[in-house]
């Protein structure tokens, strides 16, 4: 029995009919599909609202009646969530856009929204018996897989690029996680990863491998909602890899529906890439379903370094529901953009925050953004983790 209040019921697959219990130990559905967390809408609805919630403090966990840990003793938390949402002083009013909005996650723990996810993935695992964990990163999974598995008191194991920035491999190291370098990019990474899990018995934590890190990630969904006195903005744009985020805000926004908690319109939802690594962009061109592998991946946005993602189906599927688009930045487009982030509101962002200020320039410019609406453009992670990136951006191309 529940002693957090989950409503959690089972796992199911989006992509077929199968359907698995909570107790199972489990990466992907028999089909290959990503499995997803069913909840009981009606018992949530009478434990939980705004009401209710306007009452609470703190973390993600706030949520926890939709969140999927059973026991309170597992859960695993340093605090995440809970992000602010900042309205925009300077590049928003310039573009005559009122209501400009950045949803900061960068002072999460470990520096980006990963955070989340991991919090709600490693409790999970703590909870099921799992000791082992591995995942291949492009530096901020990683950074936080090593520190809630340290929290938890888990071995974790993490496989990163070569050429992911420095910070994150110290970050991994002293977290006390076990780390290697791969020559390529993270599509070689999970590979390694995947014959480890087959040869060492570590159970895969890579994006959308498992059930849960989704549902720390769609509590942004839920806060964003919360932030504008339940009114869902117009526009959400977010830079887009494996995904998981923007697929789990599309999941919270249809929860929220079925608990009575917003109507009308949901959000367009915007997926961002940069011009060297857009499978996903490419696929929303061609009209596709499902997104072919990007050869020869270049960015210096590590999040957006992502050649093909397993919930590419997914996101595309999330974005043509919503009216929404993919789009694709330059990567001058992304560093200018990511230092006028920091010179005009005092962000200083991953390069995936300059991507979306672009995109919100070049969306407003074609009339997808209108100057009244609200636009809220995800910073997925801190500055800080990219110094050697950022500082080298600085002195230009070959530096």
């Amino acid at each position: 029995m529940s002693t957090t209040g989950s409503t959690a019921t089972e796992l199911y697959c989006p992509k077929c009919p199968e359907r698995y219990g909570l107790d199972r130990i489990i990466n992907l559905c028999t089909c290959g599909s990503p499995l997803l967390v069913d909840y009981n809408y009606d018992k949530a609805a009478g434990l939980i609202g705004p009401e209710v919630l306007s009452r609470r403090t703190g973390s993600m966990w706030k949520y926890v009646e939709l969140l999927p840990v059973q026991h309170e003793g597992n859960i695993v938390t340093l605090s995440e969530g809970d992000t602010p949402l900042l309205r925009s002083k300077t590049i928003g009013p310039s573009l005559n856009l009122l209501n400009l909005y950045f949803k900061d996650e960068s002072v999460n723990p470990t520096g980006s929204f990963k955070a989340r996810g991991m919090s709600a993935a490693v409790s999970r695992a703590k909870e099921l018996g799992i000791e082992k964990l591995i995942a291949p990163t492009a530096g901020n999974a990683g950074s936080a897989l090593a520190a809630y598995a340290a929290r938890a008191g888990l071995k974790s194991h993490i496989i990163m690029p070569r050429e992911t920035p420095k910070p994150f491999m110290v970050d991994c190291v002293y977290h006390g996680a076990t780390m290697e370098l791969v020559e390529g990019s993270i599509k070689h990474c999970g590979e390694l990863a995947a014959k480890k899990v087959n040869s060492e018995g570590w159970f895969s934590m890579a994006t959308l491998k498992e059930p849960y890190r989704i549902e720390g990630k769609k509590t942004m969904g839920y806060e964003i909602a919360e932030q504008l006195d339940w009114k869902l903005p117009d526009v959400i744009i977010y830079p887009t890899g494996g995904g998981t985020g923007l697929i789990g805000m599309w999941k919270a926004f249809a929860e929220m529906e079925k608990l009575g908690w917003v109507t009308g319109k949901k959000p367009k939802m915007v997926s961002v890439q940069s011009e060297g690594c857009a499978p996903i962009v490419r696929a929303f061109e061609q009209g596709k379903t499902e997104a072919d592998l990007w050869e020869n991946p270049q960015t210096i946005a590590a999040g957006l370094r992502v050649p093909g993602a397993i919930g590419d189906f997914l996101i595309l599927q999330a974005v043509r529901e919503s009216g929404g688009l993919a789009v694709t930045v330059t990567e001058k487009e992304l560093v200018d953009d990511t230092r006028e982030l920091a010179a005009r509101e005092g962000i200083f962002s991953a390069p995936e925050g300059g991507a979306v200020v672009a995109t919100v320039k070049k969306l407003l410019a074609s009339g997808f953004i209108e100057p009244n609406d609200t636009v809220i453009a995800f910073i997925t992670g801190s500055g800080y983790k990219y110094l050697d990136t950022l500082e080298a951006a600085l002195r230009g191309p070959g530096s």
